[in-house]
């Protein structure tokens, strides 16, 4: 038997979530992936939502990782920082990352273990990255990191929705007020 490191297994997992979805995601499927058998995939993450958990934490890391690109420079609101933000988050590269966020937060709004809980974990890292990018007092912050996030959220879902070119016009317009 090849022995496999859990970050290869989860590299295969992301894989798999990718091409087939979230719901598609299953220890058989990821060990097909790695070319390997179920029982090391389970070694490595004894659930579903075991493994469920590790590939949206990893796209979650994946994504704080585009965000370096924005900086940690203090913007002025949601609008200032969808300006910033957009070009960064708005690229070819991300849209597999943001369908399968998607597909999650569907599942977390149906009530599906363990995207109820998971998902709103990373929403609430997502506002406290916001957060930090905002100026004025720490209610004013959190009401525009608010802003920024259901915003931009709500523009990354119109991108796949509508396309890249539609999106981009609608971030144009709505970051000038």
């Amino acid at each position: 038997m090849i022995r496999h490191a859990k970050d290869e297994l989860l590299a295969a997992a992301l894989h798999v979530a990718r091409d087939q979805g979230l719901r598609q995601l299953s220890f058989g499927r990821v060990a097909k992936q790695a070319g390997t058998n179920d029982r090391t995939v389970v070694y490595y993450f004894p659930s579903k939502e075991v493994l469920v958990s590790e590939v949206l934490l990893a796209m979650s890391r994946e994504l704080e990782s585009r965000l370096s690109a924005v900086g940690d420079e203090r913007r002025r609101d949601h609008r200032d920082l969808l300006e910033v933000a957009w070009p960064v988050l708005a690229h070819p590269d991300a849209d597999a990352v943001f369908a399968l966020f998607f597909e999650a937060s569907g599942l977390a709004a149906a009530g599906v273990a363990p995207y109820e809980t998971v998902v709103p974990a990373l929403v609430s890292a997502w506002l406290k990255w916001a957060e930090a990018r905002l100026g004025g007092t720490p209610t004013s912050r959190r009401h525009e990191a608010e802003a920024a996030v259901a915003l931009i959220d709500g523009l990354l879902l119109f991108r796949q929705l509508m396309g890249a070119d539609a999106a981009d016009r609608a971030a144009r317009r709505l970051a000038r007020g």
